[in-house]
């Protein structure tokens, strides 16, 4: 068994104590075909890249052989490579402004597909980091979710890298009850076991699953 299903299945058996219907990202930016291909053989489903035209150069053909497969986008998406991104994946994770949110709609629409879509929330008030601000948040997901009629499942963080995750995972949760959404994107191969437990369905891992980058 390769490596990187092995690393799978244990985290899979980790987070059975907690909830076995979280969906597994795995991060498989910077990593080949090679890498990949054990996790698809072996069934796996969900796979995320940060960058469309690193996506658009590994998965077609993946895809268009196994047809089970969700492409996330969890990288900032900018607004010039939205037509790419809407043909070739099924989710988009960092919708974090209106122009982003309108471009979608309208490219979408021209290919009849319907995204599944996070709002990304600058959870943590960095101005180093995309999102929207949390104040925002209830006239942004209407604007999406009514003007645009974006299918708009949940929200998505990025906590601040030097704190407590646990108290921005805690705040998630609660602004995801606030505006009534099921979804929640968060945690990754240092903290999802945290995120899990304040009501995380996708988690996003990389190098627990395929090892060091280079």
């Amino acid at each position: 068994m390769h490596n990187s299903v092995k690393n799978l299945l244990l985290i899979k058996d980790q987070i059975e104590k907690y909830n076995s219907n979280i969906d597994i990202i795995a991060v498989s930016k910077t990593f080949n075909q090679n890498d990949i291909m054990p996790l698809v053989e072996f069934g796996h489903m969900h796979f995320g890249e940060n960058k469309v035209q690193e996506a658009q150069d590994k998965w077609p053909k993946i895809k268009m052989q196994n047809n089970n497969i969700n492409l996330h986008m969890i990288g900032k998406l900018q607004t010039n490579k939205v037509k790419f991104a809407v043909k070739l994946f099924d989710y988009i994770h960092s919708v974090d402004n209106i122009k982003l949110a309108k471009k979608i709609a309208e490219e979408q629409k021209k290919i009849n597909r319907d995204l599944k879509i996070f709002i990304q929330i600058n959870i943590g008030n960095e101005e180093q980091k995309s999102g929207i601000n949390k104040s925002e948040l209830k006239e942004f997901y209407l604007k999406c979710s009514k003007e645009y009629r974006l299918n708009i499942i949940g929200l998505m963080c990025l906590p601040p890298s030097n704190k407590n995750s646990v108290l921005y995972f805690k705040e998630m949760e609660e602004l995801n009850k606030f505006i009534g959404l099921k979804k929640l994107s968060m945690g990754m191969s240092a903290d999802y076991l945290d995120a899990i437990k304040y009501g995380s369905s996708h988690i996003r891992i990389g190098s627990k699953i395929f090892g060091s980058r280079n």
